[in-house]
């Protein structure tokens, strides 16, 4: 028999992927995924933003960014305010978008609550590890 430990990498993996499925069940109703979620935030947090910086925050395609806002614009979360062609795209959540935002936010710290009780140990964990707020990311 082998004394090996599982591997950290796995545990993480496994964790992560249980976590994920409970956040996008607790999504699922306002018509967002993570990703979703993640691009409405960007978009909401900086008004007139482009696809261009969208795609670079995100990590995405200029082409997935176009692709992904044109179904949050088709579900009235996002609009173009300039969207003709010749001009340069200016990014703003609408309402519907800030309401689901909202309600998206609300949903993860209620998820963040439950980590924190579930899994005390993991949580100081990755508090030590994340970034600071007031610290500038890789993605600023």
């Amino acid at each position: 028999m082998s004394d090996r430990r599982p591997s950290a990498v796995v545990a993480m993996l496994a964790l992560s992927s249980a976590w994920e499925a409970r956040l996008t069940a607790e999504l699922r109703d306002l018509g967002l995924t993570t990703r979703r979620l993640g691009l409405l935030a960007h978009v909401e947090a900086l008004p007139g933003l482009s696809f261009s910086e969208l795609a670079r925050r995100t990590g995405i395609t200029v082409q997935s960014a176009h692709a992904a806002v044109r179904q949050l614009t088709d579900d009235g979360l996002v609009e173009d305010a300039t969207a003709h062609a010749g001009a340069a795209s200016t990014l703003r959540a609408t309402d519907r978008g800030r309401a689901a935002l909202a309600a998206a936010q609300q949903r993860v710290a209620r998820l963040d609550e439950a980590l924190a009780a579930e899994e005390p140990a993991l949580t100081a964990a990755l508090a030590a590890v994340r970034p600071d707020a007031d610290a500038p990311s890789h993605h600023d």
